[in-house]
């Protein structure tokens, strides 16, 4: 069954808005503790090489020249991964609420799966950005195999909203 995939763009509501903020202040605390960590960890393992390089006997070894070149390396490795981070996630969230829009895609239902661990039921539908989605007991149900059931997400982050 090949079916063209159907997407469409609505204006977020205010919870959505506010949901969206949320998650974006939380996320960019964590990265700037995230990164704080990995500054500190820069000065820090430089030293801790010199101790190391003094106890193996090594002349020269509390070297500042050789401790700011390693901090250096370490600091732009940490500057590097944690903006490429934050580009790759939170940069999405924050394309989001600029443009303050969702997407709705029409995905066609592949599967249908209880899980008894966790008493919950799943449909597994056709759609790039979700594999599965959690679904209520009436919806379960009501909606067979190769029904078509909505999902909205954010446009940007690929966030899963719910469906309908």
């Amino acid at each position: 069954m090949t079916t063209a995939i159907v997407r469409y763009t609505e204006p977020l509501e205010l919870k959505e808005v506010s949901f969206l903020l949320e998650k974006a202040q939380r996320d960019k605390k964590v990265y700037y503790k995230i990164f704080r960590v990995l500054m500190i960890a820069s000065f820090v393992f430089p030293f801790i090489g010199s101790w190391y390089r003094a106890f193996e006997g090594a002349p020269n070894a509390f070297s500042l020249g050789r401790f700011f070149v390693s901090t250096g390396i370490l600091l732009a490795i940490s500057f590097t991964a944690m903006w490429f981070a934050y580009k790759v996630n939170l940069g999405k969230l924050q394309a989001d609420l600029r443009s303050r829009t969702k997407t709705v895609e029409t995905a066609h239902i592949l599967r249908k799966a209880y899980m008894h661990r966790n008493d919950a039921y799943y449909f597994y539908i056709a759609s790039p950005n979700k594999m599965s989605i959690q679904v209520s007991n009436e919806d379960y149900h009501r909606l067979d195999i190769g029904d078509e059931v909505n999902i909205e997400y954010y446009t940007h982050s690929k966030l899963y909203l719910g469906y309908f």
